[in-house]
């Protein structure tokens, strides 16, 4: 709820809401028709919107607009009477309108501030610092102080006002203090209806999971850009905890397996868990990323070792020298075995049992993105019950079956059952050793994979081969199914298809 504050409704106001622990309390000022000194266009403008926002992360704000110095000091007293009745409350105070420093010390001005010389100063204005003593008082372990102030020097031709801006301020522990701009330096008060500072905080403060260091420095950025470098604000941080204004949207299943799949590929580089991963999550917001990793793995393969080589020297992100050893050799026969127990009966158990025993193993993320898929009950069988876990469905319009004869098996050397040119009548073993018919992902340009064999980027073995394939029996691998693939869909079916009689 905000409340509009006057000189006798502050302390009635903060006394009739008493704070409980883990409260959110803010306190925003907003001075523009000042009386004595030159009015200001926007500070009114900038506190209702900073108020806004702030309610809209959970903040209880208390809203205080053109105040005279006895309602700006009865507010903040009443303002830090709350937060003393609250155990666990994060404390936050905003102002905009004028503020002015004296002896190394920051006054905010009150509407009805009229000052003759700098001495006086203390009589008519507030001091900042007593937004700090209430805080400290409160014992409030995180506390954010926010000044728009400084936007000129409404005293220029008082004697003893040669400083302009603000004056560093010490802080408690456990305190973020953000100015409009650097100490000693002068601020805008903005033409659009708001000042750069208040637009650009507004726009970052409902960022999810953002750091309010990271938040403040994307602020710091966007002001930087909109005054072309006129203007930089600054901060100085004493907190011993983190804030975030707007928590982190919990991920889902499918978001979670996404992230750790990306997470494998960021650390193997390896062009063929790249294309992999762009095939199952083409949209992805690391799409664009996995491409350019893409394209510079598959340079470096086709430049050969030597130029990998002096490219891992120079780069120390580049491929790594030899992959992990989850990629270096072929799993246990037990791991095998595990895995395959677990692709065929697709329940949780199955999967928690080979990830206990092979927690880093050859299908470790893949394991995990079936295992997350199953706890949030995404993979069901469209016309069963919804509650027992069910292997993926497979695509409406699924192609005819390939079948070898009576047995219906597919063999890495046999001829593929298929009529569709180009993989009629050829193997596995003669296609992985072929040329790609489309970009093995999407946007890759000509150059890097027209022409090339498929071996040259891949190395293809039959092993190797398997493991692609039996990432099509997998929930991520099953919605790539339909994407396109360098030999065409059947292809990847047929995959699918070896993968799930063991790759024989």
């Amino acid at each position: 709820m905000r409340f509009i504050l006057s000189l006798l409704t502050a302390a009635i106001v903060f006394a009739a809401h008493p704070a409980t622990a883990g409260e959110r309390l803010a306190l925003v000022i907003g001075n523009a028709s000042y009386q004595a000194v030159s009015s200001l266009d926007n500070p009114v403008n900038d506190a209702e919107l900073i108020a806004t926002r702030l309610e809209q992360v959970g903040f209880d704000v208390t809203l205080l607009i053109n105040a005279d110095q006895i309602a700006m000091k009865r507010a903040i007293g009443a303002f830090g009477n709350k937060l003393r009745q609250a155990s666990d409350a994060v404390a936050l105070f905003y102002y905009a309108g004028h503020g002015v420093q004296s002896f190394g010390r920051n006054y905010l001005l009150p509407v009805d501030a009229a000052v003759t010389n700098a001495a006086d100063l203390d009589l008519v204005g507030v001091e900042a610092a007593a937004v700090l003593r209430q805080m400290f008082s409160a014992e409030t372990q995180t506390n954010i102080v926010i000044l728009d102030a400084c936007r000129n020097n409404p005293f220029s031709d008082v004697p003893g006002f040669g400083d302009n801006g603000l004056a560093e301020m010490k802080a408690p522990r456990g305190t973020f203090l953000a100015y409009a701009t650097a100490p000693g330096a002068v601020a805008l008060d903005g033409l659009a209806g708001n000042s750069p500072f208040s637009r650009a905080l507004a726009a970052e403060m409902t960022a999810p999971g953002l750091p309010i260091e990271q938040m403040f420095k994307r602020v710091r950025v966007s002001v930087l850009e909109q005054t072309g470098g006129a203007q930089t604000p600054w901060d100085t941080s004493s907190l011993t905890s983190e804030f975030v204004f707007v928590p982190e949207k919990p991920q889902s299943a499918e978001e979670l397996a996404e992230r750790q799949f990306w997470n494998a590929v960021q650390q193997t580089r390896d062009p063929l868990q790249i294309m992999l991963f762009l095939r199952a999550y083409p949209e992805s917001g690391f799409a664009d990323e996995a491409r350019k990793m893409l394209s510079t793995a598959m340079e470096q393969e086709l430049r050969g070792d030597g130029a990998k080589a002096a490219d891992r020297q120079s780069d120390p992100q580049a491929v790594p020298a030899s992959p992990p050893s989850s990629l270096a050799q072929d799993p246990s026969e037990r791991e095998q075995a595990l895995f395959d127990r677990a692709q065929a009966e697709m329940t949780i158990d199955a999967f928690e049992d080979y990830l206990a025993v092979y927690p880093e193993g050859m299908f470790a993320e893949f394991a995990r993105s079936e295992l997350a898929a199953l706890r949030e009950g995404a993979v069901h069988d469209p016309v069963g019950d919804g509650v027992t876990p069910q292997p993926a469905p497979q695509p409406q319009q699924a192609p005819v079956p390939p079948q070898t004869g009576a047995a219906g098996q597919i063999a890495f050397a046999a001829p593929l059952p298929d009529m569709a040119a180009p993989i009629s009548g050829r193997s596995i073993e003669q296609l992985i050793a072929g040329s790609p018919l489309f970009p093995p992902v999407e946007g890759l340009p000509e150059e890097i994979w027209k022409g090339q064999k498929c071996s040259s980027c891949h190395q293809w073995t039959q092993d190797r081969i398997c493991q692609q394939a039996k990432f099509y029996l997998g929930d991520a691998g099953e919605r790539s199914l339909d994407k396109q693939h360098p030999y065409g869909g059947r292809f990847k079916r047929h995959l699918k298809t070896w993968a799930s009689q063991g790759c024989k």
